[in-house]
């Protein structure tokens, strides 16, 4: 492996723990924490749904930072933009830990909560498409699974460390002080790590291919610069929408089960462990700790995997996996066992990697070079809207209303029969070159090709 390409995994690693450890300090807290100190007026669960219904609005801007992030992405490069989503991300999650309480300003409080969560949806919206692209780009296609895993690898070690930090916190406060105050350190923390991801991502190049695309539409512009069609063609997300609509579809269906899974399994089981199965939430952290880390070492060898077997039986196994485990998962959690607890979250998380591991590939192979940041953002990204953030929100509100976790099972294998559907229509993706093309002209079916090469299909 190049220099290069080991400093772009590197930065891209690096780059999305920091912007994942915000985002799921957020909800670590959420389960944790902010019923208590911006909705103390409601009962526990009550006060919790309220709170994930804050982190469920984050969601909502990720398409928005996939569409303005695709769309720059495509237009004048990933890095510039991977930048400045980590300053958005790093400057809300360090505002948040100097947010006033509820009891100090009222309503205006959630308010604020409510705003920055929006700030730290709109720059993941962005983040993700182009920290996985710009591996995906940089390397070769007979081991683009393996290294693409890599800012995969970024989910979970942000996962560890917002909940290493926080468990570090609860295990060396009293409630009341970590209630006061304490919950507060884990975000104002942000603003070093965000210093340490910017020092290294500035370190990077950008992506060669990206460069030849430009290179490339520039001269296409310049040649059809006054063409009506040509300024269309220039927008990403109308060639997108235009030329890899069903593309779009398989990757938004294949988020279902691995989104909701891992927001079911990681923040929904603080919920569930701590309220309902009476876990010490410190248990709770530390299973969740536990799990993390072991996925953090799995995801590189499923991203591995995918590159000998392929995308399509990976990513099948983990959501056929995570459908028949979320039945077992919380028989597991009932036990009251800290091992047990382990076990569930564990394993669910095994299954979880084996979609999320190749999943970079895999939408990377599906979209042209002048509209990958775009298409693989937009069918990321708006998916989640439906997927990752309600998860939290549902499971609880069903835990509330049936008292059990039967229903919350059955959510879960739903997502997974849609995931199975929606990667069965997909093509395997394994070898193609991300110099080509796989598009037809629109009423012809013949095959265009980007930069004259020929497109491949393996």
């Amino acid at each position: 492996m190049s220099r290069s390409l080991t400093r772009v995994v590197g930065a891209s690693l690096i780059g999305t723990t920091v912007e994942w450890y915000d985002y799921f300090l957020y909800g670590t807290a959420a389960a944790l924490v902010f019923g208590k100190v911006f909705f103390p007026h409601s009962d526990p669960l009550t006060g919790t749904l309220l709170s994930f219904l804050t982190y469920a609005i984050g969601f909502a801007a990720r398409p928005l930072g996939a569409l303005v992030f695709g769309h720059f992405g495509d237009r004048i490069g990933r890095k510039r933009l991977l930048v400045l989503s980590l300053l958005l991300m790093g400057g809300a999650t360090t505002l948040i830990g100097c947010l006033p309480t509820y009891n100090q300003v009222g309503v205006l409080a959630p308010v604020l909560l409510t705003c920055l969560r929006l700030v730290q949806g709109f720059a993941l919206g962005g983040e993700w498409g182009g920290a996985v692209l710009l591996v995906s780009e940089h390397g070769d296609q007979r081991r683009r699974g393996f290294w693409a895993s890599w800012p995969q690898g970024g989910a979970p070690a942000g996962n560890l460390l917002a909940a290493g930090v926080l468990s570090l916190m609860t295990s060396v406060q009293s409630d009341s002080e970590f209630l006061a105050w304490g919950w507060r350190v884990p975000f104002l923390l942000s603003a070093v790590l965000v210093m340490v991801g910017l020092w290294i991502r500035l370190s990077v190049d950008e992506s060669p291919l990206f460069k030849q695309a430009l290179a490339a539409a520039q001269a296409r512009e310049a040649a059809a610069k006054a063409s009506p069609a040509s300024a269309a063609e220039s927008l990403p997300l109308v060639a997108v929408l235009r030329e890899h609509w069903r593309d779009v579809l398989v990757a938004m269906g294949a988020r279902m089960a691995e989104n909701i899974s891992y927001y079911v399994m990681t923040t929904f089981v603080l919920v569930y462990a701590v309220s309902h199965a009476h876990f010490h939430k410190q248990s709770a952290l530390n299973a969740v700790l536990i799990g993390s880390a072991i996925q953090f070492a799995l995801i590189p060898l499923f991203g591995a995997l995918s590159d000998r077997v392929g995308r399509r039986p990976v990513y099948l196994v983990g959501a056929v996996g995570v459908g028949v485990w979320a039945f077992v998962f919380f028989g597991l959690v009932d036990t009251h066992s800290f091992g047990q607890l382990v076990l569930a979250v564990t394993v669910g998380l095994v299954f979880h990697s084996a979609m999320y591991a190749p999943q970079a590939a895999f939408f990377s192979e599906l979209f042209a070079t002048r509209m990958r940041y775009s298409g693989a953002s937009i069918g990321a990204q708006f998916s989640s809207v439906a997927a990752g953030a309600p998860a939290p929100l549902i499971a609880t509100a069903l835990l509330k209303d049936y008292g059990n976790a039967t229903p919350i099972a059955l959510y879960v294998a739903a997502a997974a029969v849609i995931t199975v559907l929606a990667v069965i229509c997909a093509k395997e993706t394994r070898g193609r070159d991300l110099a080509t093309v796989e598009r037809h002209s629109p009423g012809t079916g013949s095959p265009l090709v980007e930069g004259g090469l020929a497109a491949a299909d393996a």
